[in-house]
């Protein structure tokens, strides 16, 4: 028996499961074919919002390389719904690796890196996160939805 990918959404819905857009019966995004895409959003960080660099640390996307060589990162962007940019400087993502953006400061490595933000970024109840590249060609995107913060992450 199939049952409908709307039906499967309105279900996850009702018992307050928060999905990304694609998962919620709307379109898929093209940008799925890229090699490049948006892994995770963790963005209700633990605890309590106290605006300290670690809870700040706490909300992060996770980009993935999805193919078999390295990509440079170097220029390319992520953005909120409010156009909140945080720009790649120079960055190899490696074959099938992800790297976190972390809201706070810190020291950027291979596996993580950091907007320098005193603020937070994503939205407990929604936002969307979009990726472009150093073109400013858009490359992917991340839409969720948690009116009653119920989560803190979403698979994207």
């Amino acid at each position: 028996m199939t049952i409908p990918v709307t039906l499967l959404a309105s279900a996850a819905v009702a018992l307050g499961a928060v999905a990304p857009a694609s998962a919620r019966g709307l379109p898929a995004s093209s940008a799925r074919r890229h090699a490049i895409v948006i892994r995770e959003i963790f963005y209700n960080s633990p605890g309590s919002d106290t605006g300290s660099n670690a809870s700040l640390n706490g909300e992060w996307v996770k980009l993935h390389n999805r193919s078999g060589h390295r990509v440079h990162l170097t220029g390319w962007t992520l953005h909120d719904a409010s156009h909140h940019v945080y720009t790649f400087g120079h960055f190899i993502l490696r074959a099938h690796r992800s790297v976190k953006v972390h809201t706070g400061r810190g020291s950027d490595t291979r596996f993580n890196v950091f907007w320098g933000r005193r603020a937070y970024v994503w939205n407990n109840t929604g936002d969307r996160a979009t990726i472009r590249n150093a073109a400013g060609l858009f490359r992917d995107r991340c839409t969720y939805s948690d009116p009653d913060e119920l989560s803190d992450s979403v698979t994207c």
